[in-house]
């Protein structure tokens, strides 16, 4: 993808962040305490909010490179070997030894397409900024991270934005030294429960307003079925969800972090790159797991022009381009 300024970084964007091998169990619906129920469908998928943003933007047609660790185990060259499969470069994957690669178990429900998350990383180890390359940090335009190994986050996030690149971080829930990685971002993505944790607030948007004071150029928030809202100097912005047949909001978020930035990659205005996130985020849930629907670019393209709303963010105060 030939954008203006990208000349001199090797990748678009570069992912700092833990990934994990996902086992997803769809059930005919959210089973009671002691009750037992046969699953309507299985799937091993490769997992990870990064890894997950990552793919999203290879399928978009972006050059991604992924950091992170893994075991020396079969979910570890699971793990690699569906990255490269989607052509995302795990140029700075750390192996190690007689670990155990982080596993996420899945139960979704199959009435609502919500879903629970049991994430096992007992057998894997933070990786640290002593083991992470800033050669390698620094070969994208934009920088994600999640934040989840404070250390190495911090490092990623000081390295890239001293080579003159833009830092996106994804936020699910709080972190170490939160203050720090928040005044290294540009570029703020976080979950709607973790907005008004962090704001000590029932309004997202006056959470929001909370976060960008920490100095990023936006402060977007996810809001589920609720769509998501987009705090910046030109005002705040809101974004309804697109109306689909959901069966599974596994990775919604993590996609929809692929489309966002993939829509700072082309330069679009924060309307219209809010619109495209939307929208890849709620082709994925269509389909089960965080990857397998993930659309391409055409697949997008199509879905936004039979949109019969046609309609970007709508701006509360202030300007909207």
């Amino acid at each position: 993808m030939k954008t203006a300024g990208s000349h001199k970084f090797a990748y678009d964007v570069v992912g700092q962040g833990v990934c994990a091998v996902d086992f997803l169990c769809r059930l005919p619906h959210y089973p009671r305490l002691d009750e037992k129920t046969e699953l309507v469908e299985f799937s091993m998928q490769g997992g990870g909010p990064v890894p997950t943003a990552l793919v999203t933007l290879a399928r978009l047609g972006a050059r991604t490179c992924y950091v992170g660790r893994v075991g020396d185990d079969e979910g570890g060259r699971f793990v690699r070997e569906s990255l490269e499969r989607e052509g995302v470069e795990p140029c700075g994957m750390v192996v190690s030894p007689e670990a155990r690669t982080t596993r996420a178990f899945v139960w979704i429900d199959g009435l609502s397409g919500l879903k629970s998350i049991a994430a096992d990383r007992t057998g894997l180890a933070d990786l640290r900024s002593g083991e992470i390359s800033a050669e390698i940090i620094t070969a994208g335009r934009y920088l994600l991270i999640d934040g989840k190994e404070t250390e190495a986050a911090l490092a990623a996030a000081e390295w890239s934005r001293q080579a003159g690149a833009e830092v996106v971080l994804d936020v699910g829930s709080p972190r170490d030294k939160m203050e720090q990685l928040l005044r290294l971002t540009d570029y703020l993505v976080v979950s709607e429960s973790f907005a008004l944790e962090y704001g000590r607030t029932k309004d997202a948007a006056v959470a929001a307003g909370k976060l960008f004071g920490f100095g990023p150029r936006a402060v977007v928030v996810t809001l589920g079925c609720g769509g998501s809202l987009c705090l910046s100097r030109e005002g705040l912005l809101r974004q309804q969800a697109f109306p689909v047949s959901v069966v599974d909001t596994t990775g919604a978020g993590d996609v929809f972090h692929g489309g966002f930035i993939y829509g700072l990659l082309r330069g679009w205005d924060l309307p219209a790159t809010m619109r495209f996130a939307s929208a890849v985020a709620a082709i994925k849930c269509r389909h089960m797991g965080g990857r397998v629907g993930i659309p391409t670019l055409g697949h997008v393209e199509d879905f936004l022009a039979d949109d019969p709303s046609r309609q970007s963010g709508r701006p509360e105060n202030g300007r909207s381009d």
